[in-house]
């Protein structure tokens, strides 16, 4: 795996250019999903850095981090938890938060096919999910994690998301055939 050779680089060699490497191939995503937490471009952004500044900073013990990509997507996660604690820590739960709005579809060559009807009815169907449910889905079918994965950065059981996906998938497919 690229992502191995990358850290083993950065531990082992001090190697800016796999660090950058790594940088690119993760912050677009982790900005995305700051953004689901925060509506802060700024702050989110902040937080992405800060956090890359850390695996830089402690680049000696980065072999003992199992899940790189689980590892950032926490990290990040726990990063913004924090930050809206220190705007309010009364107001704002962490349960509401995790429910935030978190989808968006990214262009690509496969998506151009999809004939224009097609991409309404699926983004009008994702729209109309449960928060839970559409973060959930957006971070297994975009941001390809397992449903493992997505139960370690939201911290539920994987039962849960196993859950909330099918009823994703079982709306999409619901009003498709429609």
């Amino acid at each position: 795996m690229i992502t191995q050779e990358l850290i083993r680089r950065i531990q082992f060699n001090d190697d800016e250019f796999a660090f950058n490497e790594l940088y690119k191939h993760y912050a677009g995503k982790l900005y995305q999903f700051t953004y689901s937490f925060l509506d802060d471009r700024e702050a989110g952004e902040e937080i992405v850095n800060d956090v890359f500044l850390k695996i830089w900073l402690g680049r000696q013990k980065l072999d003992s981090i199992r899940n790189l990509q689980v590892y950032l997507y926490v990290a990040v996660k726990n990063a913004c938890l924090n930050h809206l604690r220190s705007i309010s820590t009364k107001k704002i739960k962490e349960i509401k938060v995790t429910e935030a709005y978190y989808f968006q579809l990214s262009v690509d060559p496969a998506q151009l096919l999809i004939s224009k009807e097609l991409k309404t009815k699926v983004l009008n169907a994702v729209n109309e999910l449960p928060p839970r449910c559409r973060l959930i889905f957006k971070m297994v079918k975009e941001d390809d994690l397992t449903c493992n994965e997505v139960a370690t950065i939201l911290g539920l059981s994987n039962k849960t998301v196993f859950a909330q996906l099918t009823i994703a998938l079982k709306k999409l497919e619901q009003a498709l055939r429609t």
